[in-house]
């Protein structure tokens, strides 16, 4: 496995610039057309920040339950649900882009990592683009700038890290069978509802999900974020969901060197 991640690690840097350009070039193919240009990637997760805090906060008096003191409602609210639009395009398309970009397999020979990559750089390009909107939130909003921001771009890393490994094994796999990329896809909807991305889970007084969520992915990505924006900690303050999330990282990363080593040379014949 030591050598397979060997293999990932210097095919990407290998294709880094190629990876670098396809990234770009993805999306511009997303936003070719349009007026707005890449002002829709921003536009879209307005409306649902919008939306949901309007259906919440004004519609649902009680939705500052487990909310810090302080925290307008709406910059908690974006604080999960920005980092959401990454782990859903992850869990809906992350999983598939063997067949997105069966060109590159079929026609290019491209590392296999390596496609992986490149849709997990265009999706982090577009956090990034959302993440300034998010400070645009904050500052508006009145929240002022301090020293637990700076744990923001650790953040951002790790989530690229973790997601592009997810996507590099499951992609390995649904080449295979579209059954799984399907199941993902069903997955995404009770992800968002049940993982805390639009309510704080401390406000669950159940101690079981509690521990249950530790090792929930989504849980803890929507949760580190809130930690630096809302709750001002540092992520790592909370053992038990660093430690959660530590253990699937490694299970997820052994997953995918196991998977990749087994069907690296059958995935061209089969696109």
């Amino acid at each position: 496995m030591l050598t397979t991640l060997k293999n990932w690690l210097s095919e990407n840097w290998q294709w880094r610039s190629q990876i670098w350009r396809l990234s770009k070039f993805e999306l511009v193919k997303k936003s070719r057309g349009t007026l707005l240009s890449w002002g829709w990637f921003v536009v879209k997760p307005a409306m649902y920040v919008f939306c949901f805090w309007f259906a919440l906060e004004i519609g649902l008096r009680g939705a500052r339950t487990g909310i810090p003191d302080g925290v307008p409602y709406i910059v908690w609210l974006a604080a999960g649900i920005i980092p959401w639009f990454f782990m859903q395009e992850m869990l809906t398309n992350g999983c598939d882009v063997l067949h997105k970009f069966s060109h590159l397999v079929k026609k290019i020979k491209f590392p296999l990592a390596a496609i992986s990559t490149i849709f997990t750089g265009s999706q982090l390009l577009i956090a990034l683009i959302l993440q300034a909107f998010m400070l645009v939130i904050y500052f508006v909003f009145g929240m002022g700038a301090d020293i637990y921001l700076l744990q923001i771009p650790l953040v951002l890393v790790i989530m690229f890290l973790f997601w592009n490994i997810f996507s590099i094994g499951f992609s390995q796999i649904t080449a295979f069978s579209k059954d799984v990329a399907n199941l993902l896809k069903t997955l995404s909807t009770p992800f968002f509802w049940l993982s805390g991305v639009i309510f704080p889970l401390k406000a669950v007084d159940i101690d079981w999900i509690q521990a249950v969520m530790n090792y929930n992915p989504v849980t803890f990505f929507c949760t580190v974020f809130r930690d630096a924006y809302c709750d001002k900690i540092w992520f790592w303050e909370d053992p038990a969901l660093c430690t959660g999330f530590a253990i699937v990282f490694i299970v997820t990363l052994i997953f995918a060197l196991f998977v990749y080593k087994r069907l690296n040379e059958e995935v061209s014949d089969v696109l």
